[in-house]
Protein backbone atom coordinates (compact mmCIF):
# COMPACT_ATOMS: atom_id res chain seq x y z
CA UNK A 1 0.00 0.00 0.00
CA UNK A 2 1.40 3.38 -0.96
CA UNK A 3 2.20 5.93 1.72
CA UNK A 4 0.79 9.45 1.72
CA UNK A 5 2.97 12.27 0.48
CA UNK A 6 2.77 16.03 1.07
CA UNK A 7 4.40 16.06 4.51
CA UNK A 8 4.10 19.17 6.64
CA UNK A 9 7.20 20.85 8.01
CA UNK A 10 6.83 19.45 11.54
CA UNK A 11 6.72 15.82 10.44
CA UNK A 12 2.93 15.51 10.25
CA UNK A 13 1.01 15.14 7.00
CA UNK A 14 -1.79 17.42 5.90
CA UNK A 15 -4.73 15.45 4.53
CA UNK A 16 -5.61 17.04 1.20
CA UNK A 17 -7.03 15.81 -2.09
CA UNK A 18 -3.46 15.29 -3.25
CA UNK A 19 -2.63 13.26 -0.14
CA UNK A 20 -5.58 10.98 -0.74
CA UNK A 21 -4.79 10.49 -4.42
CA UNK A 22 -1.25 9.52 -3.43
CA UNK A 23 -2.71 7.04 -0.91
CA UNK A 24 -5.35 5.18 -2.93
CA UNK A 25 -7.87 2.94 -1.23
CA UNK A 26 -7.89 -0.79 -1.98
CA UNK A 27 -10.25 -1.51 -4.86
CA UNK A 28 -12.12 -4.80 -5.40
CA UNK A 29 -11.49 -6.67 -8.61
CA UNK A 30 -14.00 -6.31 -11.42
CA UNK A 31 -15.35 -9.82 -10.81
CA UNK A 32 -15.25 -9.63 -7.01
CA UNK A 33 -18.30 -10.54 -4.90
CA UNK A 34 -19.66 -8.98 -1.72
CA UNK A 35 -17.22 -10.95 0.43
CA UNK A 36 -14.30 -9.50 -1.52
CA UNK A 37 -15.63 -5.98 -0.81
CA UNK A 38 -15.51 -6.69 2.91
CA UNK A 39 -17.79 -7.80 5.76
CA UNK A 40 -18.53 -5.24 8.49
CA UNK A 41 -19.81 -6.10 11.95
CA UNK A 42 -21.27 -3.15 13.87
CA UNK A 43 -22.16 -3.53 17.54
CA UNK A 44 -24.22 -0.71 18.98
CA UNK A 45 -27.57 0.87 19.59
CA UNK A 46 -29.77 0.72 22.66
CA UNK A 47 -33.44 1.08 23.54
CA UNK A 48 -33.08 4.86 23.65
CA UNK A 49 -30.68 5.28 20.69
CA UNK A 50 -31.32 2.73 17.94
CA UNK A 51 -30.74 5.40 15.31
CA UNK A 52 -27.02 5.65 16.00
CA UNK A 53 -26.26 2.14 14.83
CA UNK A 54 -28.46 2.69 11.77
CA UNK A 55 -26.47 5.77 10.82
CA UNK A 56 -23.17 3.93 11.22
CA UNK A 57 -24.40 0.87 9.33
CA UNK A 58 -25.69 2.88 6.37
CA UNK A 59 -22.43 4.83 6.21
CA UNK A 60 -20.38 1.62 6.15
CA UNK A 61 -22.24 0.43 3.07
CA UNK A 62 -21.97 3.85 1.42
CA UNK A 63 -18.20 3.66 1.96
CA UNK A 64 -18.12 0.52 -0.17
CA UNK A 65 -18.33 -2.44 2.21
CA UNK A 66 -20.07 -5.41 0.63
CA UNK A 67 -21.66 -7.23 3.56
CA UNK A 68 -23.13 -5.93 6.79
CA UNK A 69 -24.04 -7.49 10.12
CA UNK A 70 -25.53 -5.34 12.88
CA UNK A 71 -25.69 -6.52 16.49
CA UNK A 72 -27.98 -4.39 18.61
CA UNK A 73 -30.34 -4.46 21.57
CA UNK A 74 -32.89 -7.25 21.27
CA UNK A 75 -35.68 -4.77 22.04
CA UNK A 76 -34.96 -2.72 18.92
CA UNK A 77 -33.46 -5.37 16.60
CA UNK A 78 -36.68 -5.84 14.55
CA UNK A 79 -36.88 -2.07 14.02
CA UNK A 80 -33.25 -1.93 12.88
CA UNK A 81 -33.79 -4.88 10.55
CA UNK A 82 -36.73 -3.17 8.89
CA UNK A 83 -34.85 0.12 8.56
CA UNK A 84 -31.76 -1.51 7.02
CA UNK A 85 -32.93 -4.37 4.81
CA UNK A 86 -29.37 -4.88 3.53
CA UNK A 87 -28.18 -6.05 6.95
CA UNK A 88 -28.27 -9.23 8.96
CA UNK A 89 -29.43 -8.09 12.41
CA UNK A 90 -28.61 -9.92 15.63
CA UNK A 91 -30.48 -9.16 18.86
CA UNK A 92 -28.38 -9.02 22.04
CA UNK A 93 -29.53 -9.44 25.63
CA UNK A 94 -29.60 -6.14 27.50
CA UNK A 95 -28.51 -5.01 30.93
CA UNK A 96 -30.81 -2.96 33.16
CA UNK A 97 -28.88 0.20 32.24
CA UNK A 98 -29.18 -0.30 28.50
CA UNK A 99 -25.92 -2.09 27.75
CA UNK A 100 -25.30 -5.65 26.57
CA UNK A 101 -24.56 -8.66 28.74
CA UNK A 102 -21.36 -10.68 28.39
CA UNK A 103 -23.37 -13.35 26.60
CA UNK A 104 -23.03 -11.01 23.62
CA UNK A 105 -19.29 -11.71 23.46
CA UNK A 106 -19.89 -15.43 23.08
CA UNK A 107 -22.61 -14.86 20.49
CA UNK A 108 -20.56 -12.40 18.47
CA UNK A 109 -17.47 -14.59 18.75
CA UNK A 110 -19.09 -16.87 16.19
CA UNK A 111 -18.41 -14.15 13.61
CA UNK A 112 -14.69 -13.94 14.40
CA UNK A 113 -12.72 -14.68 11.26
CA UNK A 114 -15.73 -13.87 9.09
CA UNK A 115 -16.01 -10.11 9.58
CA UNK A 116 -13.04 -8.13 8.30
CA UNK A 117 -13.79 -5.03 10.36
CA UNK A 118 -15.57 -4.46 13.67
CA UNK A 119 -17.09 -1.23 15.00
CA UNK A 120 -18.26 -1.10 18.61
CA UNK A 121 -19.92 1.83 20.31
CA UNK A 122 -22.48 3.89 18.35
CA UNK A 123 -25.53 4.51 20.51
CA UNK A 124 -24.43 2.21 23.32
CA UNK A 125 -25.23 2.89 26.96
CA UNK A 126 -23.98 1.47 30.29
CA UNK A 127 -20.31 2.41 30.10
CA UNK A 128 -19.10 -0.30 32.51
CA UNK A 129 -20.92 -3.11 30.69
CA UNK A 130 -19.71 -1.78 27.34
CA UNK A 131 -16.08 -1.68 28.50
CA UNK A 132 -16.42 -5.22 29.78
CA UNK A 133 -17.85 -6.36 26.48
CA UNK A 134 -15.01 -4.73 24.54
CA UNK A 135 -12.40 -6.50 26.66
CA UNK A 136 -14.17 -9.80 26.02
CA UNK A 137 -14.32 -9.17 22.26
CA UNK A 138 -10.70 -8.10 21.76
CA UNK A 139 -9.09 -11.56 22.04
CA UNK A 140 -11.89 -13.14 20.03
CA UNK A 141 -11.37 -10.70 17.16
CA UNK A 142 -7.59 -10.65 17.15
CA UNK A 143 -6.36 -9.81 13.66
CA UNK A 144 -9.57 -7.93 12.78
CA UNK A 145 -9.61 -4.20 12.09
CA UNK A 146 -11.36 -2.77 15.17
CA UNK A 147 -12.84 0.70 15.62
CA UNK A 148 -14.02 1.81 19.07
CA UNK A 149 -16.34 4.79 19.17
CA UNK A 150 -18.36 6.63 21.81
CA UNK A 151 -19.08 4.56 24.92
CA UNK A 152 -16.84 1.69 23.79
CA UNK A 153 -13.73 3.81 24.22
CA UNK A 154 -14.18 3.47 27.99
CA UNK A 155 -12.35 0.16 27.61
CA UNK A 156 -9.09 2.08 28.07
CA UNK A 157 -10.06 3.29 31.53
CA UNK A 158 -12.16 0.53 33.06
CA UNK A 159 -12.14 -3.23 32.99
CA UNK A 160 -15.24 -4.09 35.03
CA UNK A 161 -14.99 -7.80 35.64
CA UNK A 162 -12.85 -8.29 32.54
CA UNK A 163 -9.86 -9.31 34.68
CA UNK A 164 -11.62 -12.67 34.93
CA UNK A 165 -10.76 -13.01 31.24
CA UNK A 166 -7.06 -12.42 31.93
CA UNK A 167 -7.31 -8.70 31.16
CA UNK A 168 -5.08 -6.30 33.12
CA UNK A 169 -6.46 -5.01 36.42
CA UNK A 170 -4.34 -1.84 36.41
CA UNK A 171 -5.98 0.24 33.69
CA UNK A 172 -3.59 3.14 34.25
CA UNK A 173 -1.07 1.18 32.17
CA UNK A 174 -3.49 -0.45 29.75
CA UNK A 175 -2.24 -1.07 26.22
CA UNK A 176 -3.98 -2.88 23.39
CA UNK A 177 -2.24 -6.08 22.33
CA UNK A 178 -2.91 -5.05 18.72
CA UNK A 179 -3.61 -1.46 17.65
CA UNK A 180 -7.26 -0.49 17.36
CA UNK A 181 -8.72 2.85 16.26
CA UNK A 182 -10.26 5.24 18.81
CA UNK A 183 -12.33 8.23 17.65
CA UNK A 184 -12.66 10.73 20.54
CA UNK A 185 -13.34 14.44 20.48
CA UNK A 186 -11.56 16.56 23.08
CA UNK A 187 -14.29 16.09 25.67
CA UNK A 188 -14.20 12.32 25.34
CA UNK A 189 -10.40 12.23 25.47
CA UNK A 190 -10.51 14.36 28.61
CA UNK A 191 -12.86 11.81 30.17
CA UNK A 192 -10.61 8.92 29.18
CA UNK A 193 -7.40 10.52 30.44
CA UNK A 194 -8.62 12.70 33.37
CA UNK A 195 -7.12 15.76 31.68
CA UNK A 196 -8.57 19.18 31.01
CA UNK A 197 -10.65 19.41 27.83
CA UNK A 198 -9.43 22.91 26.97
CA UNK A 199 -5.79 21.88 27.37
CA UNK A 200 -6.28 18.96 24.99
CA UNK A 201 -8.14 21.08 22.45
CA UNK A 202 -5.35 23.67 22.54
CA UNK A 203 -2.68 21.12 21.57
CA UNK A 204 -4.45 18.37 19.62
CA UNK A 205 -1.35 16.93 17.96
CA UNK A 206 0.47 16.43 21.26
CA UNK A 207 -2.69 15.02 22.85
CA UNK A 208 -3.37 12.54 20.04
CA UNK A 209 0.25 11.39 19.87
CA UNK A 210 0.44 10.88 23.64
CA UNK A 211 -2.78 8.85 23.67
CA UNK A 212 -1.66 6.74 20.71
CA UNK A 213 1.63 5.87 22.41
CA UNK A 214 -0.02 5.28 25.78
CA UNK A 215 -2.63 2.82 24.53
CA UNK A 216 -0.89 1.35 21.45
CA UNK A 217 -3.77 2.67 19.37
CA UNK A 218 -4.49 4.80 16.35
CA UNK A 219 -6.25 7.88 17.73
CA UNK A 220 -8.41 10.17 15.60
CA UNK A 221 -8.89 13.24 17.79
CA UNK A 222 -11.84 15.03 16.23
CA UNK A 223 -12.18 18.79 16.13
CA UNK A 224 -11.91 21.85 13.90
CA UNK A 225 -8.49 20.39 13.15
CA UNK A 226 -8.71 16.61 13.36
CA UNK A 227 -5.46 14.85 14.19
CA UNK A 228 -4.86 11.17 13.49
CA UNK A 229 -1.92 9.67 15.39
CA UNK A 230 -0.37 6.22 15.18
CA UNK A 231 1.52 4.46 18.01
CA UNK A 232 4.83 4.86 16.17
CA UNK A 233 4.55 8.65 16.08
CA UNK A 234 3.25 9.16 12.52
CA UNK A 235 0.44 11.69 12.41
CA UNK A 236 -1.89 13.36 9.97
CA UNK A 237 -4.15 16.37 10.30
CA UNK A 238 -7.22 17.58 8.49
CA UNK A 239 -8.92 20.96 8.38
CA UNK A 240 -12.24 21.28 6.63
CA UNK A 241 -15.95 20.72 6.91
CA UNK A 242 -18.22 23.22 8.65
CA UNK A 243 -20.19 23.82 11.83
CA UNK A 244 -23.15 21.97 10.33
CA UNK A 245 -21.33 18.70 11.07
CA UNK A 246 -21.63 19.45 14.80
CA UNK A 247 -24.96 17.66 15.03
CA UNK A 248 -26.38 14.56 16.69
CA UNK A 249 -25.42 11.45 14.75
CA UNK A 250 -22.54 13.01 12.82
CA UNK A 251 -19.93 11.00 14.72
CA UNK A 252 -21.87 7.79 14.12
CA UNK A 253 -21.79 8.46 10.38
CA UNK A 254 -18.04 9.12 10.54
CA UNK A 255 -17.38 5.90 12.45
CA UNK A 256 -19.41 3.97 9.88
CA UNK A 257 -17.50 5.46 6.96
CA UNK A 258 -14.20 4.55 8.61
CA UNK A 259 -15.13 0.95 9.39
CA UNK A 260 -16.53 0.50 5.88
CA UNK A 261 -13.19 1.57 4.41
CA UNK A 262 -11.34 -0.70 6.83
CA UNK A 263 -13.48 -3.64 5.71
CA UNK A 264 -12.34 -2.95 2.15
CA UNK A 265 -8.75 -3.51 3.27
CA UNK A 266 -7.56 -0.03 4.24
CA UNK A 267 -5.25 0.19 7.25
CA UNK A 268 -6.69 1.87 10.32
CA UNK A 269 -4.62 4.99 9.62
CA UNK A 270 -5.71 5.15 5.99
CA UNK A 271 -9.36 4.44 6.81
CA UNK A 272 -9.31 7.23 9.40
CA UNK A 273 -7.64 9.73 7.06
CA UNK A 274 -10.00 9.02 4.19
CA UNK A 275 -13.01 8.80 6.50
CA UNK A 276 -12.34 12.17 8.10
CA UNK A 277 -11.83 13.81 4.69
CA UNK A 278 -14.95 12.24 3.19
CA UNK A 279 -17.04 13.23 6.22
CA UNK A 280 -15.84 16.84 6.02
CA UNK A 281 -16.36 17.01 2.26
CA UNK A 282 -19.87 15.60 2.66
CA UNK A 283 -20.61 18.45 5.06
CA UNK A 284 -19.35 20.94 2.51
CA UNK A 285 -21.54 19.43 -0.20
CA UNK A 286 -24.60 19.45 2.06
CA UNK A 287 -24.02 23.08 3.01
CA UNK A 288 -24.35 24.00 -0.66
CA UNK A 289 -27.69 22.21 -0.85
CA UNK A 290 -29.22 23.19 2.48
CA UNK A 291 -27.08 25.89 4.05
CA UNK A 292 -24.42 25.50 6.73
CA UNK A 293 -26.98 24.82 9.46
CA UNK A 294 -29.89 22.44 9.19
CA UNK A 295 -28.75 19.41 7.21
CA UNK A 296 -29.04 16.06 8.98
CA UNK A 297 -26.56 13.37 9.94
CA UNK A 298 -28.61 10.84 7.99
CA UNK A 299 -27.80 12.79 4.82
CA UNK A 300 -24.01 12.61 5.21
CA UNK A 301 -23.45 9.07 3.98
CA UNK A 302 -25.37 9.57 0.72
CA UNK A 303 -22.67 12.02 -0.38
CA UNK A 304 -19.86 9.50 0.11
CA UNK A 305 -20.05 7.39 -3.09
CA UNK A 306 -19.81 10.45 -5.33
CA UNK A 307 -16.94 11.86 -3.30
CA UNK A 308 -15.10 8.56 -3.51
CA UNK A 309 -15.40 8.68 -7.27
CA UNK A 310 -14.14 12.27 -7.37
CA UNK A 311 -11.12 11.51 -5.18
CA UNK A 312 -10.20 8.21 -6.83
CA UNK A 313 -6.86 8.22 -8.69
CA UNK A 314 -7.12 8.81 -12.41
Amino acid sequence: MSKPMHAATDGGTDITARTLRDWPLPQPSFDGDKEVRGHVLIVGGAREMPGAVMLAATAALRAGAGKLTVATAASVAPLVGMAIPEARVIGLAETANGGFTLEAARKLGELAGKAGALLVGPGMQDEAATAELVHALLPRFAGTAIVLDACAMAAVRMAGEAHLLDEPKDMAHFRFAEPVLLTPHAGELAHLTDQDKDDLAAAPEAAALAAARRWNAVVALKGATTVIAAPGGQHWRHEGGNIGLAISGSGDALAGIIVGLAARGASLEQAAAWGVALHASAGEQLSIKYGVLGYLAREISAEVPGLLRTLAPA
